[in-house]
């Protein structure tokens, strides 16, 4: 368990890698006794100092809902970051590269809730009941901590969260079987990656329900209007500048950003 003041030392560590785009010694090498606890809370004092600075908090993302992530990063449960309006990326966007450390893109459902989710308690219903809509995204993730890198680096540097693309066709969560949703990710005219929405916890609401339940111990409640990124159903693909990427959904349309 870390003290109070080298959990600052961390945090102060990230927000200045981000902001030179020069990535951290891993903070599990800094601080071998770092807990997962410690790296949640390493997490909300940089989405403090974000907010305080002028950032918005727009919803939360979560990954490592396939058991082949959960089995790499040696853990049992999938992790969680906050997701900040400077983030969101208008769909067909050039976005400089300059603008990330080592950017990667991963193909996602987000949940748009409608009414309030307050765990514990909450389930697949639940969350089908709260959404007001779905829709098609690309998370760009990054990396503000140097590889290789354990599970107290990606869950303090914010879930690798670093950008959200949304575009294509919402659909109400009852209008399709949202297990069977699937992409095919595109790098320039090349498929690096297909895959369908259940290899994310078997259904993509269960993961909101999870995250909802998680947050719900400690009070939070997620709050109709929220942007809730329901995790990867692919590997993530690199991106280098010049590349363009596109997420194909099918009957839910594409959405795509190119690096500059």
């Amino acid at each position: 368990m870390l003290s109070d003041a080298d959990r600052h030392k961390a945090a102060e560590s990230l927000i200045s890698a981000e902001k030179l785009r020069k990535p951290v010694v891993q903070l599990s090498t800094t601080w071998p006794g770092i807990t997962v606890e410690d790296a949640y809370a390493i997490q909300s004092l940089v989405n403090e100092m974000k907010v305080a600075a002028g950032s918005r908090i727009i919803g939360n993302k979560i990954g490592l809902t396939s058991k082949a992530m959960q089995q790499s990063s040696q853990i049992d449960e999938p992790d969680y970051g906050v997701l900040h309006d400077y983030m969101v990326i208008e769909d067909g966007a050039r976005v400089a590269f300059e603008r990330f450390i080592v950017p990667r893109v991963e193909p996602e459902l987000v949940f748009v809730l409608g009414r309030p989710l307050e765990g514990p308690g909450v389930g697949l219903l639940d969350v089908l009941r709260a959404t007001e809509y779905v829709v098609p995204a690309i998370e760009i993730i990054d990396a503000r901590v140097q590889n290789p890198r354990k599970i107290f680096d990606t869950v303090a540097d914010n879930g690798a969260a670093a950008g959200l693309v949304i575009g294509g066709r919402p659909v109400g969560p009852m209008e399709v079987d949202l297990r069977w949703v699937s992409a095919l990710l595109y790098r320039n005219a090349d498929i690096e990656e297909t895959g369908v929405a259940a290899g994310v916890l078997g259904h993509p609401a269960v993961a909101i329900a999870w995250l909802a339940n998680k947050v719900g111990r400690f009070g939070t409640v997620l709050e109709p209007g929220r942007v809730m990124l329901s995790g990867s159903f692919t590997r993530p693909v690199w991106a280098q500048r010049g590349d363009t990427l596109r997420a194909d959904f099918g009957p839910l349309g594409s959405l795509s950003v190119q690096f500059v």
